[in-house]
């Protein structure tokens, strides 16, 4: 316990006054959508427009690219999983690949046709869970089987984007085309859908370790608040405004929210204890951070910086 909390203070710390590190990638058009880290600290992303798989040493600074097996694949969501295998959603080509990283093999899993544009991946209870945003739909694949499950959500033109997991096991899911939030119980996939305040557009989520949903309404302007276990939500002006589309979520070791406003530039980073909020200019001018990644070991946000063909520590 004590080495616990004294791990939490060294992240607090070390968080304070945070400054954006850049890490350029080398290949030419890079564009890094999603962005994991696995557990040696080693950073992977997509590259949705050259279709590549890549993965940044932090240490050296050297980048290896691994080609999607099917081209033009426009890889989008990415993470880790508990077994260190690393999972894309093929976003334009309606498959999901596997890379193995310690032979840089990549296995497909083609997606039935109605899951035409995969989005956010999510890894829970050894099944690889997913958004379909086009399509209306969420779902699974076993990895073991290659068997797909696909649901279809209660709101019409719902639009499900981001997808994380909960402490309570359950998985959360972002309605952007409207003003929800979904919550998926995996042992049944039942949906229970939370409503928000008229005009909400969701985009993506965190999940503090109290069940707190965290989410960038990107719309309107705000960071949200939900509690499940009441329904109850607060929301948060953006320092930039009605306008400034939040978009990326993360949750620091330190408990702070951090957050990407993508037309001021900025980080915002948001204090749930005293509600107070900062902001942290990204060096790079141009960037739009639609997905950020934490490593608790070692007291970082990881961003794709899309726009930019970069990669940002905090």
């Amino acid at each position: 316990m004590i080495a616990r909390m004294l791990a939490l203070a060294l992240a607090a710390l070390a968080l304070q006054g945070a400054t954006i590190t850049e890490y350029p990638l080398p290949r030419s058009g890079a564009f890094p959508h999603d962005v994991a880290v696995a557990k040696d600290g080693s950073v992977w992303y997509t590259d949705q427009r050259n279709s590549f798989i890549g993965r940044l040493d932090p240490t050296t600074g050297k980048v290896t690219d691994y080609p999607t097996p099917t081209p033009k694949s426009g890889p989008h969501g990415i993470i880790v999983a508990p077994d260190g295998m690393i999972w894309y959603t093929g976003n334009a080509r309606g498959n999901i690949g596997r890379l193995d990283p310690a032979t840089g093999q990549i296995k497909e899993f083609k997606l039935p046709s109605a899951a035409r544009d995969p989005h956010t991946p999510a890894w829970n209870g050894g099944l690889l869970w997913f958004t379909v945003q086009g399509s209306n739909l969420y779902g699974w694949l076993n990895p073991r089987t290659g068997a797909v499950l696909l649901d279809t959500l209660p709101t019409p033109h719902s639009l499900p984007y981001g997808l994380v997991n909960g402490p309570d096991k359950m998985l959360y899911l972002a309605e952007l085309g409207g003003n929800r939030i979904a919550r998926i119980d995996p042992s049944n996939a039942k949906l229970t859908e939370f409503t928000l305040p008229s005009g909400a557009h969701p985009r993506r989520l965190a999940v503090d370790p109290k069940g707190i949903v965290w989410y960038t309404d990107n719309a309107r302007g705000y960071l949200g608040r939900l509690d499940p276990a009441t329904g109850n939500v607060r929301e948060f002006l953006s320092l930039g405004g009605a306008g400034c589309g939040p978009y990326g979520i993360a949750i620091a070791p330190d408990g702070r929210i951090y957050y990407d406003e993508t037309t001021s530039g900025n980080i915002v980073i948001f204090d749930p204890a005293t509600e107070k909020m900062e902001s942290v200019a990204i060096p790079t001018k141009g960037a739009i951070v639609r997905n950020m990644s934490v490593d608790s070991t070692r007291a970082k946000v990881w961003l794709a910086l899309s726009g930019v063909g970069r990669l940002g520590a905090m």
